[in-house]
């Protein structure tokens, strides 16, 4: 096809006269000029608009002080202060559980729950009667020491006057000598005496001591609330065996409550009881800041970690023992000059910002420090509270290239 083509332009040519392809060269000629000539005009309008371009819209804004902080964010959790796992103190089933779950209990007041009674009350029943009997006994130990003491006053008057008797040799010796030893008898039958009241009196003392542990122990089987608060939690019902250290429920006093987490080791040195403050929130609510309670005194040698804890007011009952917290312990706060994060640009390894002067860019090399919320802390002896920085343009920017500002600072 092109072939045709060609052979039909090589015929048409060949059949014009030299006169026509004359004046087709020169029509041609003068085509190509023009042609020229335009794409000339076109190169130095597209120059022109190119340096146009050379300048640079702008925003500037001003530097600020600001409030910067340097914290750690973790997650901890929320826990009740004052809580109680509470479990019977004698072994034995559980008769009767007179809270449930979510109940309002009052401490030293409300009772919890009841373990088996019966052989409780019976022991309380025996002590009762071995009192009795010790009191029988003493009393019988002092009747009897009545008796021993007028024996030993008469056995006493006896020895005296055969005592005098045998001075006047009115009596034999062996009759002196028998009231003698009568008289030795009775003696130490008063001190007996004595002893077998002091012996009863003693186990007077024990059987009222085992009486009040019996009823003690018999008070025992009803357990009342140590604490005040709510039951967050029962572990055992009614009919089941109940043993001391296996507790029955959990009281939890939502009152008060604290945060707990966990800090990498090496932050140890910068929390400080009482002075660190930690930000806490809360299913997105911000509970606000709060001085550190808590630092564990030791760190844990398998994670590295170490425990804080701070304490919140919940008297509000705005916080759920057991949600997850948002932490902020904030370990430095500082005023310093601020710029927008966005205005540093990071090149051939400096950080810098740039200003306007003359309608220039104007290049100041910074150092960055703590970012807070949009906002970069930055040093240079350049800058201060006065100095104007370019916010928007700053990426097409190099030092000394023409600007211009379309918005001022604030």
């Amino acid at each position: 096809m092109m072939k045709k083509i060609l052979q039909k332009a090589t015929d048409k040519w060949n059949s014009l006269t030299s006169k026509n392809k004359k004046v087709l060269i020169l029509f041609l000629g003068v085509f190509i000029v023009g042609a020229i000539y335009l794409l000339g005009r076109g190169g130095k309008s597209q120059q022109a608009h190119s340096g146009a371009g050379n300048v640079v819209s702008v925003v500037i804004s001003r530097v600020e002080s600001r409030v910067f902080e340097r914290f750690l964010a973790v997650q901890g959790n929320i826990e009740s202060k004052n809580f109680a796992m509470v479990s019977p103190r004698i072994a034995g089933t559980i008769e009767e559980i007179y809270v449930d779950e979510g109940d309002v209990v009052v401490g030293g007041q409300s009772r919890l729950f009841k373990t088996d009674s019966v052989a409780l009350k019976e022991q309380v029943e025996i002590q009762q009667h071995l009192l009795s009997v010790e009191r029988s006994a003493k009393r019988q130990a002092v009747a009897n020491q009545a008796k021993v003491k007028a024996d030993f006053h008469k056995a006493e008057l006896d020895f005296h006057r055969f005592e005098r008797l045998l001075q006047k040799k009115v009596v034999t010796v062996d009759a002196f000598e028998q009231q003698q030893s009568r008289y030795k008898q009775l003696q130490a039958a008063v001190k007996l005496a004595k002893a077998s009241v002091d012996l009863s009196t003693a186990n007077i003392r024990k059987a009222g001591s085992d009486l009040e542990i019996s009823k003690k122990n018999l008070a025992d089987s009803v357990i009342i609330a140590p604490i005040s608060g709510s039951i967050s939690y029962r572990f055992k019902e009614p009919g089941e065996m109940g043993r001391p250290g296996e507790p029955v429920v959990r009281i939890d006093d939502t009152s008060l409550v604290e945060t707990s987490a966990y800090l990498p080791a090496q932050y140890y040195t910068e929390v400080v009881p009482e002075q660190t403050m930690v930000e806490v929130v809360v299913s997105g609510e911000n509970i606000g800041k709060f001085p550190a309670s808590y630092k564990s005194p030791t760190i844990n040698p398998t994670l590295r970690t170490f425990e804080v804890k701070c304490l919140l007011d919940n008297s509000a009952r705005r916080i759920a023992p057991g949600a997850m917290a948002q932490i902020r312990v904030i370990l430095e706060t500082k005023r310093g000059l601020a710029v927008p994060s966005t205005a540093i640009q990071h090149r051939t390894g400096q950080s810098i910002v740039f200003a306007v002067r003359d309608d220039k860019a104007l290049k100041i090399e910074v150092q960055p420090g703590i970012e807070n919320d949009g906002w970069t802390e930055v040093f240079s002896d350049r800058l201060n509270e006065q100095s104007m920085i370019v916010t928007m343009g700053q990426d097409m920017l190099n030092d000394g290239r023409p600007v211009s500002v379309q918005q001022g600072g604030k």
